[in-house]
């Protein structure tokens, strides 16, 4: 490898630059056992963003039509309580949110339970709301509050 390759693939990031010496990362996922597509593989970030949007949305539906005495401002204030327990309620239960539903996801233990038990998406739940958690991700596309809650947002 002569200079200009070294400095192009640092240019690129770590991964490119390992990749070019070698390295095989693999699909998202399959340090998991998960598919590289369709159904049971990784959701995509773009994915699980929308719905996020989408839970947040009904949530201050929810906020601003039963609980603030349609006022906007208290509303802001109700519409986390609503996020975090419709998040608890539904994953812990069915697996999946109202949004992530619409949008054919799904959240499942890693260690191939087809259902998140409670008390782990009471945790995922917890962190979420934390909103950090959410924004630091391995190269699998996992959340921090996914990985200690040992559990995996998947294609359904």
């Amino acid at each position: 490898m002569d200079n200009r390759d070294a400095i192009g693939s640092w240019l690129s990031g770590p991964k490119a630059a390992a990749e070019s010496m070698g390295a095989d990362f693999g699909y998202p996922g399959e340090r998991l056992g998960l598919p590289r597509e369709g159904t049971g593989s990784l959701a995509r970030p773009g994915r699980r963003f929308a719905a996020i949007l989408i839970d947040w949305g009904l949530s201050l539906l929810v906020a601003y039509g039963l609980l603030s005495g349609q006022d906007l401002g208290a509303a802001d204030a109700w519409t986390m309580v609503v996020f975090l327990v419709l998040s608890l309620v539904t994953v812990g239960t069915v697996g999946c949110t109202p949004g992530k539903r619409l949008l054919g996801m799904r959240v499942v233990s890693e260690d191939g339970l087809v259902r998140l038990p409670l008390w782990r998406a009471a945790v995922r739940t917890v962190l979420l709301g934390l909103a950090i958690p959410a924004l630091v991700w391995d190269r699998d596309g996992r959340g921090l509050h996914d990985r200690l809650a040992k559990s995996v947002e998947v294609r359904i």
